[in-house]
């Protein structure tokens, strides 16, 4: 896997053992860019895999950038591939080891970007960005990222968040949910 933008650009990272599907490259490159800059901006990858995510984050300037991942088969990969960002670009990329509906429960920051990409086989997506808008953990002015496949359904609405868009990228599909523009 390489890293497709920004200051790592075309540096390669590690797949980790176990289970894994990673993010293309092509769908990576495609939301980073409807992303935009993300300079200053904090960013959560859940569901990390292999930190592939946290790490393009960091690359495209995101200064305060955490990840979470529950696969203890993956610690040593995610760990050596995120020190690539803190060796080379000078950003640590917090990381959680634990499931991520446990971190959720027990987060107390909130984020610009929150990035969900859990295995395709599970089917609680919209539980998830429920408990996260709940829990206060999405800035006000932020973006939800929800990669899923394209059987498993996702509404409009979820709480206080609106679809704002959605892309196709073969049988995944990437939702963006945001505040509605008119909320305080």
């Amino acid at each position: 896997m390489r890293i497709t933008g920004g200051k790592l650009k075309g540096r390669i990272i590690k797949c980790p053992d176990g289970v894994i599907r990673p993010a293309m490259d092509r769908m990576r490159e495609s939301v980073f860019s409807i992303l935009g800059n993300l300079e200053g901006k904090s960013f959560l990858d859940l569901f990390s895999g292999s930190g592939t995510i946290a790490i393009e984050a960091v690359s495209r300037g995101a200064s305060h950038v955490e990840l979470c991942e529950k696969d203890k088969i993956k610690i040593n990969t995610v760990l050596e591939n995120v020190s690539i960002a803190e060796n080379e670009v000078g950003i640590k990329i917090q990381c959680h080891f634990m499931p991520v509906e446990y971190f959720i429960k027990r987060c107390k920051a909130s984020f610009d970007f929150i990035f969900f990409d859990p295995p395709f086989p599970y089917k609680f997506h919209e539980d998830l960005v429920k408990q996260a808008d709940e829990k206060g953990m999405l800035n006000k002015t932020g973006t939800i990222l929800v990669h899923r496949p394209e059987e498993h359904f996702m509404p409009d609405k979820i709480g206080n968040l609106t679809r704002i868009d959605q892309r196709v990228y073969g049988r995944s599909i990437v939702d963006f949910y945001s505040y509605s523009v008119n909320k305080e």
